[in-house]
């Protein structure tokens, strides 16, 4: 009996541990009209991942196919706003109309991710996106710059959400006037 108390004692924090970290509300909205959508947005804050590493002044410019897919063309700048452009082009769809803030993005051949719409402006002037992973969230606006009281109100959006915001990165943008 005492051996099994010990195995509880040992399992029990690793099993609530992994449920914390998936613990985060995924809920998406309920209306994109993927045309108000379209169009570029500025990278303002995102968790850190491989395929941005270092990437600065970033943005994400959406448009429409002739077959209804969505071209995806995500750009930044290496370690500085003056740094080598790195562009990488995908596609995106809705897979189905009942969810429209569910999209799948690929930039690989047949091989597609979440593309979670979590929150979004009624006029799109900001989103908050994630995936149905705790691991990839962004927050997007249609201007370069943000207003720090409107960060603020999505970062509260965010952690109200599950997140953890401890390695969460201001992305620099240049200034657009």
């Amino acid at each position: 009996m005492k051996k099994i108390t010990i195995i509880i004692l040992i399992i029990l924090p690793i099993i609530s541990c992994s449920n914390q970290k998936t613990m985060i509300n995924i809920e998406t909205v309920k209306k994109l009209e993927i045309n108000k959508f379209l169009g570029t947005w500025y990278e303002i804050a995102r968790f850190p991942h491989s395929f941005e590493k270092n990437l600065v002044g970033v943005t994400a410019t959406y448009s429409l196919k002739k077959d209804g897919i969505i071209k995806v063309l995500n750009q930044g700048y290496k370690n500085t706003l003056n740094g080598e452009l790195k562009k990488a082009v995908g596609k995106a769809k809705v897979p189905n109309a009942d969810f429209p803030g569910k999209l799948k993005v690929s930039f690989f051949w047949i091989f597609y991710a979440d593309y979670f719409v979590l929150e979004l402006d009624e006029n799109y002037k900001w989103a908050i996106i994630g995936s149905s992973s705790p691991k990839y969230l962004w927050i997007l606006s249609r201007n370069s710059q943000m207003d720090e009281i409107l960060y603020q109100k999505l970062i509260k959006k965010i952690i109200e959400r599950g997140y953890n915001i401890e390695n969460l990165i201001r992305v620099e943008q240049k200034i657009i006037k």
